[in-house]
């Protein structure tokens, strides 16, 4: 990291908890012009003394201001851009002039040493590394301090004048050495948020990745637990349809009827999995009238005997929410076209059940039954994700040549 941005970070306030902001680009022009305003008004003030109040008396008064007059072209071929491009080439070209200059104004003049409060900080601000700001410090401590030597020396100047120099000296490089140190920190702070910005733009990857398989399985239940069971529905009842067309046109017509009737509510299932994913068939009714047409037609579709148990929930009815209300109701549809697809049954009863705080739905059929171990079934599973989503369980109880039952239940709210 270049110093300019550096300084940047070093400027800035914190922003909120632990959080740091670089100055504005605003901010930094605002500062650079404050550089400007400083450098006219000291160097500005040495000229005017320079040519007209100092009496200068260690050399040739055009020389001193000759020399003032090449800093002021330097800061502005030099310096200035060098401070806002970091062009190291012309911030070593300016602070080799400062040097000089400084060095000028010291043997000839000594009283306009107040600029080292300008070129000690123009120094800091133009270097790169803390090594190279040491080594220029000393260089232009130097320069300044030969002259007020000598004329020590001569007996034409007390002590304190070179010490006020060498004062200056320690002063800068404490300053410099300290900004120094925080730019280090700054350094370390930003790279810190480089890394925790990184991190949290991978962990955002994370999640949405997580999100949209999630969101995935979540289709892919819907599509299972409607769809695919309402298109099997229609198979189903378009192969009795064709196989009774020849010898019985009037039962074949009521499959055919039932046909469209399947694929309307198939029809209005994927509108509404486009809207929300809420079952149809609670649209405008009770869970318990769900299941009463899902049982009614699920007997007309199969020719089973199908019927809904409801003695065992009790006067007030279950308390549930709406996706409580959809784990049982799309359980009882997935246990259902179990029985259709595998039970070879002869009856199924649908029963409703409340025990404490639980309501279950148990969908018993006097099949041909399975070893639950041996076939898990993709529906089952499906549902048992769905169901653990809102606190409930599936429990499968199934034997060869016993039948099968599956209860779905639900912890009332």
């Amino acid at each position: 990291m270049t110093l300019h941005p550096r300084l940047r970070i070093a400027a800035a306030p914190a922003w909120g908890a632990g959080g740091g902001a670089p100055l504005s680009d605003r901010g930094w022009r605002v500062a650079v012009l404050v550089w400007h305003v400083a450098f006219a008004a000291m160097v500005g003030t040495a000229l005017v003394r320079a040519a007209t109040v100092v009496d200068a008396d260690g050399g040739p008064r055009w020389l001193l201001v000759t020399a003032l007059g090449a800093l002021v072209l330097a800061w502005v071929v030099l310096g200035a851009p060098a401070l806002t491009s970091r062009d190291a080439r012309r911030a070593t070209a300016y602070l080799v002039v400062l040097v000089v200059v400084i060095g000028v104004v010291a043997w000839i003049e000594p009283a306009l040493l107040f600029v080292m409060f300008l070129a000690y900080p123009q120094v800091w601000f133009l270097v790169p590394t803390a090594l190279t700001g040491i080594w220029w410090t000393l260089v232009l401590a130097g320069a300044s301090t030969v002259g007020p030597f000598v004329a020590f020396a001569r007996g034409d100047e007390p002590l304190w004048g070179p010490g006020e120099t060498l004062v200056g000296m320690v002063f800068s490089l404490a300053m410099g050495l300290w900004v120094h140190a925080l730019l280090a920190t700054s350094d370390e702070r930003a790279e810190l948020i480089r890394q925790l910005e990184a991190t949290r733009a991978e962990l955002a990857e994370a999640h949405h990745q997580q999100g949209v398989l999630a969101e995935r399985e979540r289709l892919a239940r819907e599509v299972h637990d409607t769809l695919a069971q309402g298109f099997t529905s229609i198979v189903v009842l378009a192969q009795t349809a064709t196989a009774q067309l020849p010898g019985s046109p009037g039962a074949a017509a009521e499959r055919v009827a039932l046909i469209e009737e399947v694929a309307r509510d198939n029809l209005a299932e994927a509108r509404a999995m486009v809207a929300a994913f809420a079952p149809v068939a609670l649209d405008s009714a009770t869970l318990m009238e769900a299941l009463e047409r899902l049982a009614e037609r699920f007997g007309r579709e199969t020719g089973l005997a199908t019927r809904l148990d409801t003695s065992a929930l009790g006067p007030a009815g279950p308390e549930l929410s709406r996706s409580q209300e959809i784990v049982l109701l799309r359980g009882a549809q997935e246990a259902l076209t179990n029985v259709r697809r595998h039970a070879s049954a002869s009856g199924v009863v649908l029963r409703v059940s409340r025990v404490s705080d639980v309501v279950a739905v148990h969908v018993e059929d006097d099949g041909v039954g399975f070893s639950p171990a041996d076939v898990p079934g993709i529906g089952l599973a499906g549902l048992r994700d769905r169901a653990a989503e809102v606190g409930g369980a599936v429990d499968v109880a199934s034997a060869p040549g016993r039948g099968t039952r599956v209860t779905v239940r639900v912890p009332v709210r």
